[in-house]
């Protein structure tokens, strides 16, 4: 099933995405599946963020054909960083470069959206905290990501996280195809069989440093062939069994 939410009539509904419909829930989905009568063609909806997280927990190096790209070792244990929940924006929402930075990238990423509160996982229980996956593009100010000595101001301006556009529930990610195309060139093309850490080892790793609320979101990750945007251009994550989520990219101006 896909979910997300969605903005109708200027009120914002949680919903099940079935074909071209969006069907309306009457409770968040975090608290169970309850679909309404009210069915919309998608057209007539505008799509948000899937979810608003209390925190994005994401991965470095994480792909061991971006490693052997960058020429670096593979990590021992998962490296992990956070971007704030004021980074987020959803389906068709604009990138916005500032002028802090000269390069700005994206990085497209399968991520995990956790279902309920999650404390010290083991790596068999994690597939039951999992609500579902969605697309992810962690945005990241490359040349303030090589300058500081930590990543939480390349990685943390506003509009930095974009996903969507919902959510899947049944998929295995075990094998999926994580895709970038900027401008419709495509840009990035591996699969989730090349994670270094597995799902149900990150969920396991993370729970034990943090307690995971649902709605979370953890980014597993890019493979190779970041680069650079530009004012103009399309950005757009494909994950195999989930989507394509899309984003342009405009300059902030002061």
């Amino acid at each position: 099933m896909r979910l997300g939410r969605v903005t109708y009539k200027g009120k914002t509904y949680f919903a099940a995405f079935q074909e071209q419909n969006a069907i309306l829930l009457e409770k968040p989905f975090f608290e169970g599946i309850f679909l309404s009568s009210q069915k919309l063609p998608i057209e007539e909806v505008k799509i948000l963020s899937p979810t608003l997280p209390s925190k994005i927990i994401a991965l470095g190096l994480n792909y061991r054909d971006h490693a052997k790209e960058l020429g670096l070792p593979l990590p021992k244990e998962p490296l992990i960083f956070l971007k704030p929940p004021s980074a987020v924006i959803g389906q068709d929402e604009t990138i916005i470069i500032p002028p802090e930075s000269k390069r700005v990238d994206y990085e497209a990423e399968l991520a995990v959206v956790i279902g309920k509160r999650a404390r010290r996982v083991k790596p068999e229980e994690a597939s039951s905290f999992i609500l579902g996956y969605t697309c992810f593009n962690d945005v990241t100010a490359r040349d303030l990501q090589q300058k500081d000595a930590q990543w939480t101001r390349a990685k943390s301006f506003d509009t930095f996280a974009p996903m969507g556009p919902w959510i899947e529930t049944d998929l295995d990610p075990t094998d999926l195809k994580v895709r970038s195309y900027l401008n419709g060139k495509l840009r990035q093309d591996s699969s989730t069989r090349e994670l270094v850490f597995s799902i149900p080892e990150i969920i396991s790793f993370v729970s034990n440093i943090m307690t995971l609320l649902p709605g979370d979101v953890i980014a597993t990750g890019t493979p190779p062939g970041i680069g650079p945007l530009s004012p103009g251009d399309v950005i757009e994550v494909e994950i195999s069994g989930i989507g394509r989520l899309k984003n342009t990219v405009s300059q902030e101006k002061l």
